[in-house]
This record gives structure tokens, sequence and C-alpha cells, in this order.
């Protein structure tokens, strides 16, 4: 049996979904008739690879169980993170070895004037983009939301892509730091384990700050092009694609958002019932029959789980509580 094929970042688009969600209410679709169409055609091709559905002898498109193929997908997703924080290891050695031997693809940066004024000059040198990892600041814990440097480098078009620690954004500031990024144009993702603080201007330097010795100032590594360098982006780059999407929405409002209290009450019987009725394949209307609650409880829940678990969608739903332990 083939093994379904990883969606580029991450679960169905809004049009996959929505035919999948009409195939399980009994909509009738014929591959015949959704060829005629490139965007359906598009939408069954998708739903075909990643085993939710198969095209029977007569053409008729039939739904399958979504549980093997988000388990399928999820196992391979903690595999891609573990190979990206083995390679995070191998850096961190790396970095563990300069203590200033003067190589010439790495600079020691060992005060903290010298971190910020290197992080500033970066982004205001930065023609196309910053990428980086957000663990909080090192120097500052209560520091919330872009800084100058950012701010301007947006203004002139400067990309922003962070991925956040997942549990950086179970504190106040973190989430309040997060929201006001995204408020301002910064495209954020959220993955637990963020190997490192990071900052990549361009391909050209990268940043890894971390705490000084005996949790002292700040210490940085800056880095030239070199194989190091292409390392530190592809690191990056695995981060990134298994990193959830957080959009404006996903950021919330002063009532929204996924708190450290909610997130850890979670998950509740309800809760588990809901997401095994989904994963089997249930419409809305008998989850609702099930729960003893109405479609609109049911439609309210599933958001909110959707904004706790930053998925965008039903099936990254799916895959971030099977990636939890929720099903």
């Amino acid at each position: 049996m083939s093994r379904p094929a990883r969606p580029p970042g991450g679960g169905l688009t809004p049009e996959t979904e929505a035919l999948y969600r009409e195939l399980l209410s009994g909509a009738v679709v014929n591959a015949a008739d959704a060829a005629a169409d490139a965007a359906p055609e598009e939408c069954v091709r998708r739903l075909v690879e990643l085993g939710l559905v198969r095209v029977e002898a007569d053409g008729r498109v039939r739904p399958l169980s979504p549980r093997l193929a988000l388990e399928s997908w999820a196992a391979e997703r903690e595999l891609e993170a573990l190979r990206a924080r083995e390679s995070a290891d191998r850096l961190a050695g790396l970095f563990a070895e300069r203590t200033g031997s003067g190589a010439r693809f790495a600079e020691v940066l060992d005060t903290a004037e010298d971190v910020v004024r290197t992080f500033g000059a970066m982004q205001d040198g930065a023609q196309r983009s910053i990428r980086g990892f957000e663990r909080g600041s090192i120097l500052k814990p209560d520091d919330i939301g872009p800084n100058e440097w950012q701010v301007a480098g947006m203004r002139r078009g400067v990309r922003y892509h962070i991925v956040y620690e997942s549990e950086y954004l179970q504190t106040e500031v973190g989430l309040r730091s997060l929201r006001s990024s995204v408020r301002a144009g910064e495209v954020a993702r959220v993955f637990p384990g963020v190997p490192m603080k990071l900052a990549i201007a361009d391909a050209d330097r990268a940043l890894i700050s971390v705490p000084g010795r005996e949790g002292n100032g700040v210490m940085a590594l800056l880095v030239h092009p070199s194989m190091l360098l292409d390392a530190i982006i592809e690191l990056f780059e695995a981060f990134w694609r298994l990193a959830v999407p957080v959009g404006a929405a996903g950021a919330g409002g002063a009532s929204g958002g996924r708190d450290a209290g909610t997130v850890a009450s979670e998950p509740t019987p309800e809760t588990q019932r809901l997401l095994a009725l989904l994963s089997a394949g249930s419409t809305d209307e008998a989850i609702a029959r099930d729960l003893k609650v109405s479609e609109r409880t049911v439609h309210r829940r599933i958001s909110r789980l959707q904004e706790l678990l930053g998925a965008r969608t039903r099936f990254q739903l799916g895959v971030q509580a099977a990636r939890r332990g929720w099903l």
C-alpha cells in the first residue's frame, strides 16, 4: 500500500476539503465529470494522493476514512521533525566548538552590544527576507512585538517568515508578541521544540543567539556564506515545512487565541469524542446527534479547537490532534 503524499505547507486546501465534506455528506462525484473542470479534477487528484478517496471502476469517487491518512502523514512529519532536531544537534555541536578560532565563515559575538548591533544591521541590510526561529528575547524577556528594524524592513517590502516555539506562546508575552507581529505583516508559524533563536538575512548571513555563560547576557555566532550557512538555511526550511501556519485569525484578538490554561485543560472527554467522530468521517449532523447538541454547537467547538491548535482546516486539526496524542 502506497504512503499518502505529504501536502505542501500542511493539510488540504479549502476547496479540496469542501469537496471531501460533500462526499462525506453523500454527494455523488464522478471522476469523468470532474475532469471537465480543472479545479475539481485537481481536488480529486489531491484526495486520491492523500488516501482520502478512491475512484471506483465506474468512475465514482468514494470517500475513505481519514484516520489512516492522518496517522501516516503525522508519522512522516514526526520523522522529519526528528531529522531536523538531529541536524540542530549537529549545528549546536559546531557552535560549541566555535570559541573564537578565527574561521572565515563565522564570528563569535560575546557582548550584548555586538549582538544587538549586528541583528539591527542584518535587518537594515536585508533586501528580500528575514527568516528565523523565535523563542523569546534573551536580553529583554518582556519585549513584545516587532522591533523598529522589522517594522522598517516590512515597510520596504522585506518578508519576515518566523517559526515560534509553541511553549513561548503559552506565555502572555509570547502570545502578545505573536499577535502584534502578525498584525504588522509578519508570516508566522508554530512548532514545538524550536532548537535555537535564529535570524537569517536573505541567504547571506545567519545569527544564532544563545544565553551567555552562566546565564549572563547573550552570545551569538554570526555565520557568513559557507556550507554551515547552507545547513542552517536547510534546517530552517525543514522546520518551516513542519510548522503550523498562523494567520490573523489564528493569532487571535484580545479575547481569542491560545492561552496556557485552555490548552492545559484539553483534551476533555467531549473533545476526544468529537475528534474521534471527525476522524471516522462522521458528518456534522451525525456528530451533533451523537453528542446530543446542535450542529451550530458542533461548528463552534470545531472552530475553537482549530484556533486552539493553530489549524486552518479540519484536516490540519486532525494532524495536530494526532501529534498531541488526542486521538
